[in-house]
């Protein structure tokens, strides 16, 4: 019996709306108070700390903290507050604001970092909010200085600076774009938008329309994570966190520049407070001709944040929406002709969240969440060359010769549209409604223990079949310890439970442990050495097709059994890192070493209908089907090692990153079906066609990566330079000739060729309020193909300027 679970999601947000509402009309006295404790890095309390009460940029009250790091500031009007601490060897840090109204109380706890390096507190590698220093995982966190230094308008590149990541854009500015975590597939990678899936069902997203407009932090944790997080979390976790209005008067900025390849770009904004409120809402534009024909691009964004302080509970709500319209021209470089087909989405992701303190042990957390996915691909007519004059023909590209960064090279014309009926259309659509509890409790100073629960109904649609639909209702849960033993010891674990309709049970474990060698200190050359360790194991569900098309299904039951092939379940992973953390230079710098091996096992592999009957599917079941079909036939492994570091001196900042990945299939069953290709022009090499073969490495993830930031600020100027690099990978150019042969097929080892992209932005304050800025992106103007065919854009250089109206 399925559950009506769109009306208990309403039920539930109802009641919690007139519980908060009868919470914030209880007062305990005439005036407000703000307490709470300040503590190092590590969670020590800090002992005489200087502690402010500012409103409106002035301290109004100010108090020390006692021996246990605790402090109190009665006698406060109603109003917004922040909470400022000071003490020797350490950085000042300001809280988030408070709202405090007549009678209530506030909590504003402060970790106070050590040297001029961000220490940042953490979201998506446990189930509370934590200090990284106290983490055992991998979390890089982006911020909204960083992205306004960079200038990128798309998420996409600022990614590219965290280890572990190959950032993969097929063709030009609003390409496919693809995620692949420390060797992971790219549909193996969580992403969150304000706490809410944003992933596709099966965990597939392109990153492509995701741009920075609106966006505080993003998080991105490299490590599995089904444990808090449920499916698709195999490799990793990118969490984003939208802005929220911060200033006493309302702020707006508007940003406008133009650009070469008819590039235009628009961001504007607006945030502010109000007594108990926050708002924030922006917009974004960005459009261009791109270099390739039939390649251009629009994309329209909107984010939205409010917030209310009720009681002890604040509620939050955000939407992003997204629409976004791009030429689709294909592989330019392999057909030497643009196809004409366009690509047209859609969507939007809408968070409500009430977070309660409900005393100085017991937080509480309910979110409900929407998401809606829509996509639409027209071809309208056939492109190229019939290739014969039948009317079941094929249309061919022009022709060309074909050169992979392996040195191999074929010549001839390979099928760019095939034979058929247009306009050809093909449709998709997904939306998932979500509710998430959880509660955190203190049991000790050192130990605390969070419980969860998730439930969620997801439904989609395909164009591709009739069969292609679905709805699943699907529930979660999870309990993880953390705590500490003696000052320098810190262990996460935990257990995530899954019940999915595609696929049945799971259980997948997690921890982790961070460990202190030498403690912080602002007083030496020689810092901190914090050593880690992971481990844990995610799952992920099938998508639509996957699902509904198993080879389980086509099969006698004793073939599939002889076969070892099993109705379609989920795909699994099993990640493990050490790593080793150095604090140099009285905290100006920091350097860290990671070693990683990943396992994936019962990947969903795809099955042409040609290869089918070599599995034992009976011909005339193979012959009756559109497509081919899925199975749980694929594993992989990735290990490699991850170098980065971070330094500031003065006015220049330096952060840099370089991965090493060794990522081999270990089984496909296409392999051992032998469907791997051999083109005559290369005897004795087999090609895959589609997919990698055993003993390769998967396609698109480089051996070799890294990344280079840099920051100069003088005065009003203020200079970024960032240089990415990729080595060479695997690929396939993915062609038939005219007559369904390989003779277009290229060796898989090593097509795609390094390349190195530099990004160039500067700016000047011309005024406080107005700031002239030029990015310059690929400003050498090299000419790569980031895979195979798809040619990149050339230099692309954009000026304008940025006006700010109001705010304090």
């Amino acid at each position: 019996m399925r559950v009506r679970f769109l009306e208990y999601v309403r039920q539930a947000i109802h009641v919690l709306s007139v519980s908060l509402f009868l919470l914030s009309t209880a007062h305990a006295a005439d005036t407000a108070s703000l307490r709470g404790t300040v503590v190092d890095p590590l969670g020590a309390v800090v002992v005489g700390a200087r502690v402010e009460a500012l409103r409106d940029g002035a301290a109004v009250r100010e108090t020390t903290t006692g021996a246990d790091g605790k402090f109190l500031i009665e006698g406060l009007a109603e109003g917004r507050y922040v909470v400022a601490a000071t003490a020797g060897g350490f950085e000042r840090r300001v809280s988030d604001p408070v709202w405090l109204g007549d009678g209530a109380h506030g909590l504003a706890d402060l970790i106070l970092p050590i040297g001029v390096l961000r220490q940042d507190v953490v979201v998506t590698a446990v189930a509370e909010h934590v200090s990284a220093a106290q983490l055992g995982a991998s979390v890089t966190v982006l911020d909204q200085e960083l992205f306004e230094r960079l200038g990128h308008t798309e998420l996409l590149d600022p990614l590219r600076t965290v280890p572990g990541l190959a950032v993969v854009q097929t063709g030009q500015r609003g390409g496919p774009t693809a995620v692949f975590v420390r060797g992971g597939a790219s549909n193996f990678n969580k992403l969150l938008i304000d706490g809410v899936s944003a992933n596709d069902i099966g965990g597939a997203f392109d990153y492509a329309g995701l741009s920075t407009i609106g966006i505080e932090r993003v998080e991105v944790l490299r490590n599995a994570n089904s444990v808090v997080y449920g499916t698709d979390a195999l490799t990793g976790v990118v969490d984003i966190t939208t802005r929220r209005g911060r200033t006493r008067r309302p702020e707006a900025t508007v940003a406008a520049d133009v650009g070469n390849l008819n590039t235009r770009h628009t961001d504007l904004a607006l945030g502010g407070t109000a007594s108990q409120f926050n708002y924030f809402g922006s917009y974004g534009r960005m459009q261009t001709d791109n270099d390739v024909p039939n390649s251009a691009y629009r994309n329209d964004t909107v984010a939205t944040r409010f917030g209310v302080r009720l009681g002890r509970s604040d509620v939050s709500g955000t939407v992003r929406a997204i629409d976004s319209e791009a030429g689709s021209p294909n592989a330019f470089n392999h057909f030497g002709i643009a196809d004409d087909s366009t690509s047209a989405s859609s969507a939007s992701y809408a968070t409500l969240a009430v977070q309660s303190q409900w005393n100085d042990r017991l937080q509480t957390t309910i979110r409900a969440g929407s998401m809606t996915q829509d996509l639409m691909l027209t071809n309208p007519s056939p492109t190229g060359t019939p290739s014969d004059s039948s009317s079941f023909a094929n249309y061919l590209g022009n022709p060309v010769t074909i050169t992979g960064a392996n040195g191999a090279s074929v010549t001839g014309q390979g099928i760019l549209d095939y034979g058929g009926s247009y306009p050809q259309i093909f449709s998709s659509a997904a939306e998932r409604q979500s509710l998430f509890g959880r509660a955190s409790y203190q049991v000790a100073s050192t130990v605390s223990v969070s419980a969860g629960v998730r439930l969620e109904r997801e439904h989609g649609m395909t164009s591709a079949s009739p069969l292609s639909q679905a709805t699943r209702n699907n529930a979660g849960g999870f309990i993880e310890a953390r705590g500490a033993l003696g000052p320098r010891i810190f262990i996460n674990g935990g257990l995530g439970f899954e019940h999915n309709e595609a696929f049945g049970y799971a259980v997948t474990p997690r921890v982790s442990v961070a460990g202190y060698l030498r403690p912080p200190s602002s007083r030496s050359m020689l810092g901190d050495t914090k050593v880690m360790f992971n481990a844990g194991e995610g799952v992920k569900a099938p998508d639509l097709s996957q699902q509904l098309s198993s080879v389980f299904a086509l099969l006698p039951v004793e073939t599939a059994a002889a076969n070892g092939i099993e109705a379609i379940g989920p795909e699994r992973s099993r990640t493990m890192d050490v790593g080793l953390e150095q604090g140099l230079a009285r905290g100006r710098a920091r350097v860290r070493v990671s070693y990683f091996d990943n396992v994936f096992t019962d990947l969903i592999e795809y099955i042409s209908k040609g290869v089918l009957p070599q599995l034992g599917v009976p011909s005339a079941v193979a012959s009756a089907l559109s497509f081919g079909a899925y199975a749980n036939a694929q594993s992989n492994t990735s290990r490699g090692v991850e170098l980065s570091g971070d330094a500031a001196a003065g006015r220049l900042t330096v952060a840099a990153s370089y991965t090493y990945l060794d990522a081999t299939v270990t089984r496909s069953l296409n392999s051992a079906a032998l469907f791997p290709s051999s083109n005559p022009k290369f005897p004795g090499v087999s090609i895959g066609q589609y997919s990698p073969l055993v003993g390769a490495r998967p396609f698109r993830r480089p051996t070799n990566s890294g990344s280079l930031v840099l920051g100069y600020t003088q005065g009003r100027l203020q200079i970024s330079w960032a240089q990415y690099f990729f080595g060479a990978a695997d690929d396939s150019t993915f062609l038939s000739d005219a007559f369904f042969g390989p003779s277009m097929l290229l060796p898989n080892k090593d097509l795609d060729a390094a390349y190195s992209r530099a990004d160039v932005r500067a700016s000047f304050r011309l005024h406080d309020r107005l700031r002239w800025y030029l990015s310059v992106e690929n400003a050498f103007n090299t000419t790569y193909a980031a895979t195979a065919g798809y040619p990149a854009p050339p230099a692309v250089a954009r000026t304008g300027v940025t006006f700010t109206f109001g705010g304090d």
